[in-house]
Order: C-alpha cells, then structure tokens, then sequence
C-alpha cells in the first residue's frame, strides 16, 4: 500500500535526512538514491529495508544538510596561497592596481574545500549509522501503513455487511418466492385442463423439481461461509499475501451471486443479487492493490 515515513540522524560529522515513499507492487522493488560517498552502502540499506518492507516500490532518499558553522566555505589556506602569489607577480612585473577579494575568490578551487569536506564527514560515517535513520523512516512508514490498512479494512467490512443484509432479504424472500411459485403451477394447470381430471401425483413432482430449481439454500450458505472467510482475514494481524486471498473469496462470492441470480426468477431477489454484485465490485477494485 501507499505511505510515507521520514526521519533525521546524524551520519559521522554530517546531519542527513531519509525520506521514504512506497506505492502498490507486487513485488518488493527499492529505488536507492544515496549521496556522495554513501552511495557505498547501498546494499546494507536495501537489505534493512527488505526485512521490513515485504512488497511495494519503495523509493528511498537521502539527503545531507550540513551545519553552515562547521563547514566554512572558502579554503583560506588556499586563498592566502592565490593572494601572495599574485602580489609576488606584481612585484615582479611591475603591475599596477589594487588586489581585490573578489579577483582572488576566482581563483580555482578557492571554494571547493567544502565539497571536499562534505565527503570527508561522509567517510566518517558507517554504514549501521545510515541504517539506523532510515530504520526509522521505516517505522514511520510501516505506522502510515497500517493507519491506511486499518482505513481500507473498516471500508471493506461495511461493503461486506451491505452485501449481508441483501443476502438476507434474499433469505427472507426465497420460502414465499416458492409458494407463489407452486400457486401460478396449479392454477395454468388448472386453466389448461379447464375441467379435465388431472394427474394429482405428477403435478406434485412439477412442483418438487420446481422448488427444487429456485432453491438457494446451498449457494446462501456457502455465500455466508466465504463472508465469514473474508471477515477474518480483514481482521487477522499481518499477512501481506492477504490480497490474494481475498481475491479468491470475492471470485467464489461472485460465482455463487451468478447461481443465485440464474435461480431467483424473482423481480426483489433479482435487485438483490444486482445490489451485491455491485458491492463486489466495489470491494474487487480494492483489493487488487492488495494482491
């Protein structure tokens, strides 16, 4: 699922800052983007994130901030170098004109001591300190998770409990379907027969396979165990190969909701059965970021 985490530490002499986005995947697929000399480390991070992050992309960021106080910008040393030997040249030439600060900041290299800096507090650092940081970034994330996990589950129990209550009106309807049923059997017999002796026994076994025909009983009761199914595993603790599963159950759902339909032969039952197939839908497109 989709989150966020980040967090600040300290790496050697250097303040960096790890961000980290994941997405739905299938699959677990890190995206490491390391600076400087921490790029050196990259393993030590995937593997840190591995052990937390079963499946999704997961984009990783790394940023170093450094303390403008200790980290001065201009290599004095260097610029102290630049400046007598430019006076040398004057002397030595005969040149004429003042010596400003902003010739001798143009000079080469007057300002790379701070790059070169950086990546020596970098290599002060270690690998277990970098970890550490993005070992919290990690949680950050992982509690964002489950925040949005706990979201989608209360989402998919209510569409499941709307999905219930159709099946009860189902349940409700389905004994009296029958009999109106059985009635309009005997009574086109009866109109057809217009005073004729009718077989009382054969007429009883037309209505036997009839009710037989719109039982839905079986497909009602596996329908309520696959539900039960997919309320446990909505409620179960972990699990990151629960999308599947859920999957599953919404197909076999579906499948009983086509038999019971094919079956219902009855306007109220059919708006039902349409009113759960809807509601299926609704909690398949969710659950296919899960698997």
């Amino acid at each position: 699922m989709t989150g966020f985490g980040s967090a600040e530490g300290r790496v050697g002499s250097a303040r960096v800052s790890v961000e980290l986005r994941t997405v739905n995947h299938r699959f677990f697929n890190p995206s490491i983007k390391l600076p400087g000399a921490f790029g050196r480390w990259e393993g030590e991070v995937r593997e840190a994130l591995r052990q937390r992050i079963a499946r999704g992309h997961v984009s990783v960021g790394v940023r170093v901030e450094r303390d403008p106080a200790a980290a001065p910008l201009i290599n004095e040393a260097r610029f102290a170098a630049y400046v007598d030997q430019l006076r040398s040249l004057q002397q030595r030439f005969g040149l004429s004109g003042e010596l400003d600060v902003g010739t001798v900041l143009r000079m080469p290299e007057v300002f790379a001591a701070a790059a070169n800096q950086d990546a020596a507090e970098e290599q002060q650092g270690s690998a277990a300190e970098l970890v550490a940081v993005v070992e919290q970034a990690a949680e950050a994330l992982a509690v964002m998770r489950r925040e949005e996990g706990e979201r989608l589950a209360q989402f998919l129990l209510e569409r499941v409990q709307l999905v219930e209550d159709a099946l009860g009106r189902i349940e409700a309807r389905a004994p009296s379907r029958v009999v109106e049923q059985r009635d309009r059997l005997r009574e086109a017999v009866r109109e057809l027969a217009e005073g004729v002796a009718v077989d009382e026994q054969r007429i009883a076994q037309e209505i036997a396979i009839l009710a037989d025909r719109l039982d839905v009983n079986e497909e009602l009761d596996r329908f309520r165990s696959h539900l039960a199914a997919f309320r446990g595993l909505l409620r179960a603790e972990g699990g990151e190969a629960v999308g599947k599963r859920l999957g599953f159950l919404l197909q076999e759902m579906l499948r009983e909701t086509n038999t019971t339909g094919s079956k219902a032969n009855d306007a109220r039952m059919l708006a039902d059965v349409v009113a759960i197939k809807e509601e299926l839908e609704r909690i398949r497109e969710q659950v296919e970021n899960l698997e």
